[in-house]
């Protein structure tokens, strides 16, 4: 039998717990699939050391390649963790050379899954910052999109016209914003939003297909947009992208 080649999923945050991923991939045989793609958190970048190195082996060890955006509980990878940029599917990445299969998107580049062009724009603000920094816990200022990616995004934009199939982030546009999801011991008037309302005026700008997000730990849909966290979507190459959603929840 032909193998099924180029298939493509995507699932809501990790946070460096895989078996249901490694579940999900024995339910579907989708072993020949080649790429996976986690909304932000995935929990590979978070210690910074040796805890970190198994979960990548764990990963490493199973025959398809993972593609991660950048959350909020996590590092940005880069040569400091030993990264090196690479293309994929028409983009750059970060890889690790003894991990060549887990790859994590630079902001601000479209890749060319099965014929969607995907925009990926990670990072969010952390709401229990403050909750980690008391305890000692590992947070990073660079959490949010810089300045400079924010520019990279509008830039890569304007010269595509404002267009794209699909866009990838953590994070979504701030009318959006599950509400239902909020923590209840969270004050959302200490909350930084300011990335929430920046996608806000990207989404109101761009002409796209889908766009899908994890961050809010809430499975959801609403217009165009999709929040992932235990479910999975799929981008085939013959299905429109809401008919591949459907396939992928059965």
């Amino acid at each position: 039998m032909e193998q099924v080649q180029n298939i493509v999923y995507l699932t809501g945050d990790t946070h460096g717990r895989f078996d249901r991923v490694i579940g999900f991939f024995v339910s579907k045989a989708v072993t020949t699939e080649n790429t996976f793609i986690i909304l932000g958190d995935a929990g590979l970048n978070y210690f910074g050391d040796g805890r970190d190195t198994l979960n990548k082996q764990v990963l490493f060890e199973l025959s398809i390649t993972f593609f991660c955006i950048h959350g909020n509980h996590e590092m940005r990878p880069g040569p400091e963790l030993g990264y090196e940029l690479r293309r994929y599917h028409g983009g750059q990445v970060w890889a690790q050379p003894e991990f060549p299969n887990i790859m994590f998107a630079v902001d601000g580049e479209v890749f060319d899954f099965c014929g969607h062009a995907c925009l990926v724009i990670g990072g969010a603000y952390s709401v229990d910052k403050y909750y980690r920094l008391a305890r000692g816990w590992h947070w990073w200022a660079d959490e949010q999109p810089s300045p400079e990616i924010k520019a990279k995004v509008e830039r890569v934009l304007s010269k595509r016209g404002w267009q794209v199939d699909i866009v990838l982030s953590h994070t979504c546009p701030l009318r959006y914003e599950p509400v239902e999801a909020f923590l209840p011991m969270v004050d959302q008037s200490t909350v930084d939003k300011s990335t929430e309302q920046w996608l806000d005026e990207i989404e109101r700008h761009l002409h796209y297909e889908r766009w899908y997000c994890g961050h809010y730990h809430i499975e959801k849909e609403i217009d165009k947009l999709r929040f992932l966290f235990n479910d999975y979507a799929l981008l085939p190459h013959t299905l429109s992208v809401t008919e591949a959603d459907a396939r992928a929840s059965r």
